[in-house]
């Protein structure tokens, strides 16, 4: 196939959608699908990417409001339609829902080509962290005329397939993510570093990682990290990533170690040296953290939601707090900082819960899906070229 795949994020931009779309790009490519790839220029000079089976269609972006660092395309429906007229897709997947993803959509349909969509980002629920709450339904309802537009639109969990559905998604498809466990593992653990970090064997090293802004929940991290901290003194608390709260969050709590943005091998070694994972957001659609903190056998404290929800079984390999109970999250964190037993129980099956959950097999998922699309589009076509034929004059 010749795949055009529309995303507003891409690497090497830090985030859990433009790794997601690094990954099923990668995939597509090594399974023999050329890839038309149109995306935000994410700095100024730059020239777009033209190799064999692959090319980039460069549009201009503007920042994301109160969101420094990420960028949205602009629309860019005229040059889509050059571009797809001139080498038309058998595919259209518009990965984000900004302006250049609506372009996108309205350039695909106009071509007659069919076209998938993923959820990646609950921009609904991020509403009330910036101020704009009052635009929730708003938001939502501008979600589901996106999405509906389309053949199908992926979504990462069966939770938020529910979820959608009931608030008038249609043509849901459940495909999940996939961690790199050849990446992503306990061997990586790294004395050197936890020394650097000023602990040693016998300390508990707490962390979390991922963007630092206001919808990630940090502030109960901290809260949920000072409760344990009373029974243990010595213990450390990671911060891994950057974003809009992180200055104001180290300026606040400079005993906290803030490790910034990290990458490949070194931000698997910062997952892996650390002992207990704390993922206090309520906004994620899936929470790729999540699949990497078990793969690097930490001992995970989240919310029984998204990735969470579906990957632990509370006290097997994780440990659950219902969605929004911040006294139960506290008290989670507590109770496996104050059980090593249990800790290593929970560390030990959480790399082996995700041992199977690797890329390729999500790879097969997403190249099946836009295979069957194009081929239902080709035999619609047919169809309907067959009553033409024999029709009469």
């Amino acid at each position: 196939m010749r795949v055009a795949l529309v995303t507003e994020t891409y690497p090497p931009e830090v985030n859990g959608v433009a790794m997601t779309l690094g990954r099923l790009a990668d995939g597509l490519r090594r399974r023999g699908h050329a890839l038309h790839l149109v995306r935000p220029r994410q700095h100024r000079g730059e020239s777009p990417a033209t190799e064999a089976n692959f090319c980039e269609l460069l549009v201009g972006s503007l920042p994301l409001p109160r969101y420094p660092g990420l960028r949205f395309g602009l629309p860019a429906q005229g040059a889509l339609l050059k571009a797809w007229r001139e080498q038309r897709p058998d595919i259209v997947h518009v990965a984000t829902e900004g302006p250049l993803g609506w372009s996108a959509l309205a350039a695909a349909r106009r071509l007659g080509l069919p076209v998938s969509s993923s959820f990646h980002t609950n921009f609904d629920a991020y509403s009330g962290h910036y101020g704009i709450g009052w635009m929730r339904g708003s938001i939502e309802r501008y979600l589901r005329h996106f999405h509906n537009r389309g053949q199908v639109t992926l979504v990462p969990t069966q939770g938020l397939a529910h979820r959608l559905a009931g608030a008038g998604f249609r043509n849901l498809m459940v495909m999940a993510r996939g961690v790199d466990t050849a990446l992503f593992n306990p061997q990586r653990r790294c004395e050197d570093l936890r020394r650097q970090w000023g602990a040693d064997e016998n300390t508990l090293v707490v962390a979390t990682v991922g963007r630092m802004a206001a919808e990630k929940n940090l502030d109960l991290a901290v809260v949920a990290f000072e409760g344990l901290r009373r029974a243990y003194p010595n213990a450390r608390m990671v911060f891994v990533g950057d974003g809009p709260q992180k200055s104001a969050l180290a300026a606040r709590h400079p005993e906290h170690i803030f490790a910034g943005m990290r990458h490949g091998e070194d931000l698997a070694s910062h997952y892996a040296s650390a002992d207990i994972f704390l993922l206090p957001s309520l906004t994620e659609t899936f929470g790729n953290v999540t699949l990497e903190a078990l793969a690097s056998g930490l001992g995970v404290v989240a919310y029984a939601s998204a990735a969470a929800f579906e990957l632990i079984d509370d006290g097997i390999d994780g440990l659950l707090a219902p969605p929004g109970d911040e006294r139960r999250f506290i008290q989670a964190a507590a109770t496996l900082a104050a059980d090593p037993g249990l800790l290593a129980r929970l560390r030990l099956r959480a790399s082996a819960r995700v041992a199977r959950l690797g890329w390729d097999a999500i790879h097969d998922a997403f190249s099946g899906v836009l295979e069957e699309l194009v081929l239902t589009r080709q035999r619609r076509q047919q169809y309907a070229d067959s009553i033409i034929a024999v029709a009469p004059d």
